[in-house]
């Protein structure tokens, strides 16, 4: 198994990986760090928590420590764009701590913060500047940056970048750039319009892939809890207090969506924070810095806020809502399960969503186990219904599919069936007791059991 060290990197940053306790590379960068050093383009699909902005920052730090030179004013050597600003902020983190022992200057380029700052900084050129598409066209059209000078471009989430909006934005963004670059694409998943961008971007680029494309991580395990719309707050503040939980991430449709559910969970005795995009990035930044370090423990995020959160020890992924693009899910299951750890990816699906599930389904090749039904004619202490069958997609008697459609931005509505009723019930703190929904108590019993089966059989979810 090969080491940092058999790559030849420049002394400098083996010195800052030892200092990292970083030894063995893991796939991804084994395969992609050779490729950068050799100036290859590289087109890289693999599942968020891999490893990828080691392999784009040590190749190319290492290129620019041996062609050391001063940047031009006003210039940037390296551009990596990203989607979000937590994502980019983690990125430049990581190019800092990486070449701390070399003399290179940085910048990172966001939207929700002054411009100023970032204009000042750019002034005398800078070596690596980490952006989101829209700040920097906000600065390239200001006259405080040019991109003449780009030596490498790394585009990090491209599929993300799609979901967003930002395909046109990066279309303008290549084409001010120089022809003569290096160019590296990284992608989860790589549907139509991300190839057809990475044929238009690329030279003749060597593509890694270190999953299939579209898998999900393979020591998650998956279950689904077929519920009705109305009774989603108690479940999921059931599912919370039986669960053990080190760390719960929780996804939302949209921003007003996470708001309700810190709510209803804050009536169930569950402390909870949210992070979207009506947040300041102050308050993203200090939510994000409690959940690392375990005071804040559950954290409920929409996709675009989530994109940037990049947290070992997140235990359980929680898909309130299911999304409406079958390839998000992969990437929210992929937030849990990393560096070699297990994760439990519970999702929440009603009648409604059906739909949904039935091409997450298709898109991951896999039936997903639904671990329980829950009947809202349920009685004390009686089970909860098991699902019928294997979910094949189709709606049961009394359902509807809903249309079909591409992602939504934070800011657009979810469902536009209104909920009725179905608030986030007043719960007591305690984990159990006589007083409590005991069909919902039934519910998670059944879940909890089911759960503790597979794993005296040594069963895995189905793939």
């Amino acid at each position: 198994m090969p080491n940092f060290e058999d790559f030849g990197l420049a002394q400098p940053i083996t010195r800052a990986l030892a200092e990292e306790k970083y030894v063995t590379p893991t796939p991804i960068q084994e395969q992609t760090i050779p490729l950068v050093l050799a100036r290859r383009d590289v087109i890289g699909i693999a599942q968020t928590g891999t490893g990828k902005t080691a392999a784009f920052a040590l190749p190319i730090l290492h290129h620019l420590h041996t062609d050391p030179r001063r940047p031009e004013r006003k210039n940037c050597r390296v551009l990596v764009l990203s989607p979000t600003r937590e994502l980019s902020g983690q990125i430049l983190d990581s190019f800092r701590a990486y070449g701390r022992h070399l003399r290179l200057s940085s910048a990172l380029a966001i939207g929700g913060v002054p411009m100023g700052k970032q204009v000042r900084s750019l002034m005398n050129g800078v070596d690596i500047l980490v952006a989101t598409p829209g700040r920097l066209l906000d600065l390239v059209q200001s006259n405080a940056l040019r991109l003449g000078d780009v030596e490498f471009l790394v585009l990090d989430e491209a599929d993300r970048m799609l979901d967003m909006g930002f395909i046109h934005d990066i279309r303008r963004i290549v084409a001010k750039l120089p022809a003569k670059r290096q160019t590296l694409f990284f992608s989860a998943t790589m549907p139509r319009e991300i190839a057809q961008l990475a044929d238009q971007m690329l030279r003749d680029p060597v593509k890694v892939a270190v999953t299939p494309p579209s898998s999900t991580v393979e020591l998650v395990e998956q279950r689904i809890i077929h519920v009705d719309r109305a009774s989603k707050p108690s479940i999921l503040a059931d599912v919370l207090k039986a669960e053990t939980i080190d760390r719960a991430l929780i996804f939302t449709r949209t921003k007003h969506g996470a708001d309700k559910v810190v709510r209803g969970l804050a009536k169930a005795g569950i402390t909870a924070e949210a992070i979207h995009g009506n947040k300041s990035q102050n308050q993203r930044e200090r939510v994000l810095a409690a959940f690392r370090k375990g005071d804040v423990r559950t954290l409920v995020a929409t996709d675009i806020a989530a994109r940037g959160i990049d947290v070992d020890g997140i235990s359980h992924v929680v898909n309130y809502d299911l999304p409406n693009i079958p390839e998000t899910y992969v990437h929210r299951i992929g937030r849990t399960a990393r560096a070699g750890a297990t994760g439990i990816a519970i999702s929440l699906c009603d009648g409604e969503e059906r739909a949904f599930l039935r091409d997450i389904e298709k898109l991951i090749r896999a039936v997903i186990p639904a671990t329980s039904r829950r009947s809202s004619g349920a009685q004390a202490g009686a089970p909860a219904h098991v699902a019928d069958a294997p979910h094949d997609g189709r709606p049961r008697d009394g359902e509807r599919h809903r249309p079909h459609g591409r992602a939504a931005s934070e800011g657009d509505r979810g469902p536009r069936r209104r909920r009725r009723g179905g608030g986030s019930q007043k719960q007591p703190q305690t984990n159990a007791g006589p007083e409590r929904n005991s069909g919902e108590l039934a519910s998670v019993a059944f879940l909890n059991r089911d759960a503790k089966a597979r794993r005296e059989n040594g069963r895995r979810p189905q793939r």
